[in-house]
């Protein structure tokens, strides 16, 4: 099968290949499992018993629907989950919520694979009263936003966003996440705007910054140079808005932007830019606006700022240390800084006195901020336990300083150093923790750089022919625009060859290694590299619609889902700070009155230890040490890494649950057709039971099929191809189309009933097969040869021979899965036989044969209930049930759009070493997040009771507080480190591959 037969449904599976909508939700949703919206009708390539056919499952208008049932009989909650499980279980659940109070369940499903009918069924057989009350059907109303949050500090930071957003009206679902300082929201534009979403997140205390909304999906910034008084602006307003499929416009004069919403298929920002030229007879001019992404923008500021405030309290901090830790032991320096000022006052207290302050309150006045805002939301965070330390090591410094100034006998002992040294320190890791943190997301960064920043633009006169070329941004390209792409340059765009032959560089978006062969009628995707010849494109899928858009949206979806593992973290941060507060407080009380009772004979305090002093260092260190900001980034910087990794190898994961359960996975069902075979089947020969001629024959078999997507279906439809000269034969006219799911298709074509399909389609049409027929078929089963029968007027007349090539390394894959603990079954709806055949090459012993495609979910949930967790591998619109079903739905990127909605992992290469990689993947990045929470927790077991002082009754041992606040800093950098190390994730080799 040559490689680029491979890539059109590739390419199709993020575009909807023929105007379907479904694939361009699929980055959109992040949701786990993911079901698709608006499943195809599809017929049955009947055959041979392959029962692996598309299932006319839903029509084109069917949305994602919400219905409320009332509930009686519930007393607790556990009929509650008897309810919710009962729901759940059904195929079509996207989710499931029970009110046991108020006696309702609200059901998130698919009419395409289950009804309201279905839902009260299971619930009254789990034993209860249930009545639909209400539903709403969801349309286009439903949008994502994506916000940028500034401040957050810790989980406790998260979690108030999180439920500020989840309480707003109109919000479906809102997720927030502290690694990319990013909050995700699904709305309904009727209920609530952008605009609104932000507000709610301001009035938390922090600032959000827009930047996407589902309402702006095409969009472009546009820089005006030019002076545009009140009449120039209305002109240009009235222009643009004039334009079709223009939708919103907004001007912002002081950066000399108009920001412009419109519809790709009617307008394109070529357009946009002539007409403000044309509008304003030259006077205004308008190009692309040059400004880095908003969440970029942010963290680059955000790194600026925290360098020069480090190396700002450097310059302060520095002195302060030389003159309390190391001039001490200089002998006329110590001298110097030892001379009374004012009674005994000395010169290095009040000179640490005055080096402090700035760095107290102007450098780290970040911090006061940060806890105020917290306090005013009664959720304190890291910046509270911050404030309190150092405030406590500055004032009680301080009050030491003035006591010593007014008296003439009282000796002081400052903490001055610590204050300073602690913010220094603290600054320090925060500026490592975001340098650090932006590079887990470098894999985005590497797909967004993938598109060139020029393009050759063909121009045509009216005839059609090329008089010229015109280099232009990229960002300019409309649909429909000719492209030329010269050896060694990248697509510009997602389009299809119009001339040329060439071959094309795919890895860096497929993973495929070998270049792949283009030639006239090939799809060509945007950010690849042409390799040899001259190609000319034609532009399909622009900006935001392009596939590398849609794969960069669906990462960085997965990167703000969280995984299951996480709500641990999360419980502990719950109550972190609170109870850090509470055991600084019984520290210095407990050391302080220990304190008091130095004098006795067995004191724990030498007498010449000032016991508050005493007291008052270690509650401080026990305040600074402790760090939830560790616990908070465990999870989501390994997921992070681990799908921006998975992505350029190929492996699309659709987020952090996806990630947990693929981990688990010990039990893997694999769909036969498309997925441990090539897909691509072949007529390998025909047998005809009647006198009748060959062309004829196939004449009235592709008539009946032609109408198909099944792989078989195109295999006979090519191989009759071949029997006519003329490039568009006509096939004869069809009538009475009747696909049966999982048997075969049926049709008038001409003046003859035609049947196409397997054995027991034919019987149950009531059609004999003759004995020849039967025998003909077992030879075939046991070459695993699909057989598909073909019979005119109640009669078989012939038997068509497909063969479907198994995948290279199939039976390596297998045993690798093997040797991981994992097994292998196969599930398919072909002939026993045949499913012998191959199961026995591919080194596969269960085997489950014709299985009608409801049942291959049914089959998934009997091994979930044995406690397995189950992972279903396949690629067609009938493996959609099982997909969802499955705890990891695993889709072959070659497969249907549907198929690749409903999985929770794609395989974009289409080969089967993948999902060794994804399990791989998978484990690894668990065995990270474990090893992440035992540092975390570990840290602060250990390190909390040493900063109490622990260790001082035996050792003498006090651990200052601004080391323990350097602690606490390096504890998230190495955190972030530790997930970083995913970057360097090779995938298993294997052995014949």
């Amino acid at each position: 099968m040559p490689p680029s037969a491979t890539r059109s449904p590739f390419l199709s599976c993020f575009h909807g290949g023929g105007g379907s909508e479904v694939s361009r939700r699929l980055a959109l949703r992040p949701r786990y499992p993911s079901m698709p919206r608006r499943p195809k009708e599809a017929a049955f390539a009947g055959g041979g018993g392959d029962l692996e056919a598309a299932a006319g499952v839903g029509s084109e208008g069917e949305e994602e629907k919400v219905a409320v049932f009332s509930v009686s009989g519930m007393t607790c909650a556990a009929c509650a989950g008897s309810v919710e499980k009962a729901v759940k279980r059904l195929p079509g659940i996207h989710d499931a919520a029970v009110d046991v109070l108020g006696g309702r369940a609200q059901v998130v499903f698919y009419p395409a694979f289950v009804s309201e009918i279905n839902i009260t069924e299971a619930i009254e057989d789990a034993g209860f009263e249930a009545k639909l009350i209400d539903e709403e059907v969801k349309e286009k109303n439903i949008l994502l936003c994506r916000l940028h949050i500034k401040g957050m500090a810790c989980k406790y930071c998260t979690s108030t966003v999180e439920f500020a957003l989840q309480v707003s009206p109109g919000v479906q679902r809102a997720s927030v996440a502290l690694a990319t300082e990013e909050a995700e929201i699904r709305y309904d534009c009727r209920i609530v705007s952008p605009s609104q979403l932000i507000q709610a997140v301001e009035e938390t205390g922090f600032e959000a910054i827009l930047v996407m909304t589902g309402e702006d999906r095409s969009r472009i910034d546009l820089k005006i140079d030019g002076i545009l008084d009140e009449r120039l602006l209305m002109i240009v307003k009235s222009s643009i808005q004039a334009l079709p499929g223009v939708e919103n416009i907004k001007f912002n004069t002081e950066l000399h932007k108009v920001t412009i919403s419109y519809k790709p298929d009617q307008t394109g920002p070529r357009d946009l830019i002539e007409v403000i030229k044309s509008a304003t007879s030259g006077h205004v001019n308008a190009s692309i606006y040059l400004e880095a992404d908003g969440s970029d923008q942010h963290r680059y500021g955000e790194i600026k700022r925290y360098r020069q405030s480090f190396l700002w309290s450097l310059i302060f901090t520095i002195p302060v240390f030389l003159t309390s830790m190391v001039f001490m032991y200089i002998p006329w320096v110590k001298d110097g800084l030892e001379r009374k000022v004012f009674n005994m006052m000395s010169t290095g207290e009040l000179l640490r006195w005055i080096l402090s302050t700035p760095v107290q309150f102007v450098i780290g006045r970040k911090f006061y901020v940060g806890a105020y805002k917290a306090m005013c939301r009664g959720t304190p965070n890291m910046d509270v336990l911050i404030a309190l330390g150092t405030n406590t090591a500055y004032f009680y410094s301080v009050y030491s300083v003035l006591r010593a100034a007014t008296s003439e006998n009282y000796m002081t002992t400052d903490f001055f150093e610590t204050s300073s040294m602690l913010i220094s320190f603290i600054l320090l890791g925060k500026y490592l923790e975001i340098l650090a943190k932006g590079k887990t997301s470098e894999a985005i960064a590497k797909l967004m750089d993938l598109a060139p920043e020029t393009a050759t633009l063909l121009m045509f006169d009216h005839e059609g022919n090329v008089v010229g070329e015109k280099e232009i941004d990229s960002r300019l390209i409309q649909k429909n625009d000719m492209i030329k792409v010269v050896p060694g340059g990248k697509v510009a765009c997602d389009g299809f060859v119009i001339w040329g032959q060439s071959h094309v560089n795919e890895s860096m978006i497929t993973g495929e290694s070998r270049p792949v062969a283009k030639r006239k009628g090939d799809t060509v995707i945007g950010g690849t590299v042409n390799e040899n010849g001259v190609l000319h494109v034609r532009a399909t899928f622009v900006g935001s619609e392009s596939a590398l858009a849609q794969i960069v949206r669906l990462v960085e979806s997965a990167q703000m889902a969280k995984a299951p593992v996480q709500k641990f973290a999360d419980q502990i941060s719950g109550v972190f700070v609170p109870l850090v507060i509470l055991l600084s407080l019984l520290t210095w009380l407990a050391w302080f009155i220990a304190g008091r009772l130095h004098s006795y004979p067995n004191s724990w305090i030498p007498p010449s230890v000032d016991s508050f002093q005493l007291a008052l260092q270690f509650g401080i260190s026990v305040m600074v040490i402790a760090c939830p900001c560790a616990l908070g980034l465990a999870t989501p910087t390994a997921v992070m890494v681990a799908t921006g990794v998975g992505a350029s190898q190929g492996v699309l994961i659709k987020g952090g649950q996806a990630l947990e359960s693929a981990q688990k996975v010990d039990c893997i069902v694999f769909d036969k057709t498309g997925t441990l075979t090539i897909g691509k089947p072949v007529v390998v020969d025909t047998r005809l039971l009647k006198n009748m001629v060959l062309r004829e024959f196939y004449d009235y078999a592709t008539a009946a099929e032609v109408n198909s997507e099944h792989p078989l279906a195109k295999a006979i439809v090519e191989h009759a191809k071949k029997l006519h000269p003329e490039e568009n034969h006509i096939w004869p006219e069809v009538r009475d189309f009747i696909s049966v799911t999982g048997h075969g298709v049926k049709a008038e074509v001409s003046d003859k009933c035609v049947l196409v399909g397997n054995k027991s389609f034919m019987l149950s049409s009531g059609i004999d097969i003759p004995v020849e027929a039967s025998e003909i078929l077992m030879e075939e089963e046991e070459k695993a040869w699909t057989g598909i029968i073909v019979a005119m007027d109640r009669e078989v007349v012939g038997i068509i021979s497909v063969s479907d090539p198994i995948k290279p390394n199939a039976h390596e894959v297998i045993s690798y899965l093997k040797s991981m603990n994992v097994e292998s079954i196969m599930v398919t709806g072909d002939n026993w036989g045949t499913a012998n055949a191959i199961g026995k090459e591919v080194g596969i012993e269960k085997i489950i044969a014709e299985a009608k495609p409801e049942q291959k979910a049914e089959i998934v949930k009997e091994l979930q209930l044995s406690g397995r967790t189950v992972a279903m591998v396949g690629d067609g619109i009938n493996d959609s049930p099982a997909l969802v079903s499955a705890d990891v739905g695993l889709a072959i990127g070659a497969g249907t759009d549907v198929a690749i909605e409903a999985a929770d992992i794609v395989l974009m290469k289409s080969n089967l070493e993948d999902v060794i990689t994804a399990i791989d993947l998978s484990r690894k990045t668990f065995f990270r997040i474990r090893m992440n929470y035992v540092w975390a927790l570990g840290y602060n077991v250990v390190g909390i009771p040493i900063a109490a002082g622990v260790l001082f009754p035996f050792t003498g041992f006090r651990l200052p507080p601004w080391v323990a606040g350097a602690a606490m800093a390096a504890s998230s950098v190495s955190v972030v480190c530790w997930s970083l190390l995913l970057r360097y994730y090779k995938s298993p080799k294997i052995v014949g591959s």
